[in-house]
């Protein structure tokens, strides 16, 4: 009899929805026209890929031309950043130490100054007033982490960029001071409204909310002029020249309004679930313990340390009894390394290498949660003894 396969890895992949194949269909076939040619069938498509740039914007309060379409959360992340510092070479970069790699990479390319976090994974908005200077130019705080899912507090450090603005004026140092947030995890479950959020730039990805991958954007605001980034045809205002992948991003914008019109609900679902599955392993794991914060979190993950385990090995232990997990970012899966997030946390490595990560997702249901508790729990406790 074969195993049925539980998926929980939602942090790293989503399967693309039914909505967003139907949107994209038929720019697959009937209208698969380049849309920056000049007849009358490709402006059609154009207007298409507009509408959808437009339908971006309205779920966000921006401008549609703040809307620059990209081939994912990575090159967003990579535009934001090298678009801002190639423009001030002498200028510096701030960021969490719990970044995504496609944060932090780039920005190890310049000067880079890199904010403590404390051990639930939330900045600490005084270390990162700290590292703030004279010439610092962005500062790059994700929304929600990948693999702990805590929640930053986005609105508190746009303040703060804010009140540096202000000193900045009265002081005459004409250096400007910008704001971006990689939002790829938060699209499902959080607010979206970048006036309400005080962000200058953010990241959004449709691989992670039900539409293909390689498709998002990378929101900046108006009145923010950032370097070209990839040269060629002028497409997205000359930054990103390149085709436009017309189906994708048109599933990508209507998975976005999908997402924001249906999250509150959705939140409410997932957490009863990840509630039930954390105390189902919590009273039966002895010394289990949920890394990141319990309450500004997203109601989708639970990244759990379990003392005594091997994650690797669990998670192939795990894989073989049909339960789909991680052990930190998928991007970083090939990596014998410890989680970076994890150890700034304050996490030994021998804790960190200790922790899995579970998602949930639209797809995940009850009885997936009660079956995937009872092969979890055998799993770990098998595992437990033979280590």
């Amino acid at each position: 009899m074969a195993i049925k396969k539980i998926y929980l890895d939602y942090a790293a992949a989503t399967p693309v929805d039914p909505a967003a194949l139907e949107a994209a269909q038929i720019y697959f076939t009937q209208m698969f026209y380049n849309p920056s040619a000049v007849y009358e069938a490709a402006r059609d498509v154009r207007k298409a890929l507009e509408e959808a740039r437009g339908q971006i914007a309205n779920v966000l309060g921006a401008k549609d031309q703040e809307i620059l379409f990209t081939a994912g959360g990575t090159e967003a992340n990579n535009i934001a950043i090298h678009g801002i510092l190639g423009r001030f070479p002498k200028g510096n970069i701030v960021v969490s130490s719990i970044e995504h790699e496609s944060v932090l990479e780039p920005a190890n390319g310049y000067d880079v100054r890199k904010a403590k976090v404390n051990h639930h994974g939330l900045v600490d908005l005084e270390d990162l007033a700290k590292n703030i200077d004279q010439n610092t130019v962005l500062v790059s705080i994700m929304y929600a982490n990948n693999e702990v899912g805590t929640v930053q507090p986005i609105k508190e450090v746009a303040a703060l960029i804010q009140a540096i603005r202000v000193e900045r004026k009265k002081s005459g140092n004409t250096l400007p001071i910008y704001l971006h947030t990689d939002a790829c995890q938060a699209a499902n479950y959080l607010d979206l409204q970048v006036t309400r959020l005080g962000v200058d730039l953010m990241t959004l990805n449709g691989g992670k909310i039900y539409a293909m991958k390689q498709s998002g954007c990378l929101y900046v605001r108006a009145g923010v002029n950032i370097d070209n980034f990839i040269l060629g045809g002028g497409q997205e205002n000359g930054i990103r020249s390149g085709t436009e992948n017309v189906p994708a991003q048109i599933a990508f914008a209507t998975m976005l309004q999908n997402a924001q019109a249906n999250r509150k609900e959705e939140v409410v679902r997932l957490q009863t679930l990840q509630n039930n599955l954390f105390a189902t392993l919590s009273q039966n794991i002895t010394g289990l313990e949920l890394n990141g914060d319990k309450k500004k979190r997203l109601p989708n993950n639970l990244n759990i340390l379990i003392p005594g385990a091997e994650g690797e090995r669990l998670l192939m232990e795990l894989d073989e009894a049909g339960i789909m997990v991680a052990t930190g970012s998928a991007c970083t899966a090939s990596n014998d390394e410890p989680s970076h997030v994890l150890k700034a946390m304050g996490l030994s490595d021998k804790d960190a290498s200790a922790s899995i990560r579970i998602t949930l997702g639209k797809l995940t249901t009850e009885d997936d949660i009660k079956e995937a508790s009872f092969t979890i729990l055998k799993v770990i406790q098998a595992h437990t003894k033979l280590i």
